[in-house]
């Protein structure tokens, strides 16, 4: 028979929500994260070089249009960028890394309760040897494997400038739900930003893993994607 979808009510007759036990959820650590085609460990001031030469490669300055910071024209620049991730309490920075230890990428853990078990990932670059290849993929299983299977936490999320087409499809490409847009969220760089918000339940991972190590699986010899990875987002209630 199909489960009840009617809601829990309290003694007043008010539907609420399903009961949660105990929150294990803990802080995510500067570890290293080993991949099949990349790896991800801390970002270091040290990788501004290396790493803004893979972006140069890899695209043009409208790669930093959504973010708050940049464009960075040296890697002075982006050392500064990099410095003021790594002194963020609630930012925990990852290198984007080829097997022989190069700085293709980085992306960031951010907004981290414990308590609730929420975690976001964000300020995400891709360079040359990443972009629009297995490691940017493979990069992103690796953070969502980490945050729900090894430190507990419930919900995954992804926000965005609303108007971010690209984000927006790598969101719902990975898997993300998209849950709305929150209108006048933030201003940057001189400008409105309404937030488009995504997010992966700890109960989405377990549907969406088997279908990255699939996509894993068909990888060739050198790494090279044998065909798009192919998730099913979840639907908002």
């Amino acid at each position: 028979m199909p489960a009840d979808p009617s809601p829990r009510r309290n003694q007043f007759g008010q539907p609420i929500g399903d009961p949660v036990g105990d929150i294990a959820a803990r802080r995510p650590e500067a570890v290293a994260l080993p991949g099949r085609t990349c790896r991800l460990d801390p970002l270091r001031v040290e990788d501004a070089a290396d790493l803004l030469a893979a972006l140069r490669a890899g695209a043009g300055d409208e790669q930093w249009t959504y973010l708050s910071y940049g464009p960075c024209g040296s890697p002075a620049e982006l050392a500064t960028v990099i410095e003021g991730l790594r002194a963020d309490p609630d930012v925990l920075p990852f290198a984007i890394r080829t097997p022989d230890g190069a700085a293709v990428g980085m992306a960031s853990l951010l907004r981290i309760n414990p308590a609730i078990g929420t975690i976001e990932v964000g300020h995400i670059l891709y360079g040359a040897g990443a972009r629009r290849a297995a490691p940017a993929t493979e990069a992103m299983y690796l953070l969502a494997r980490y945050v729900v299977e090894d430190l507990g936490y419930r919900r995954y999320e992804w926000k965005c400038d609303a108007l971010n087409a690209p984000s927006r499809a790598a969101a719902q490409r990975l898997g993300f739900t998209f849950e709305g847009v929150w209108r006048k969220a933030l201003a940057y760089k001189g400008r409105n930003r309404d937030t488009a918000w995504y997010a992966m339940t700890d109960d989405d991972w377990a549907r969406l893993r088997p279908a990255y190590e699939d996509w894993l699986a068909g990888l060739d010899a050198d790494g090279h994607q044998a065909a798009p990875l192919r998730v099913r987002a979840g639907r908002t209630p």
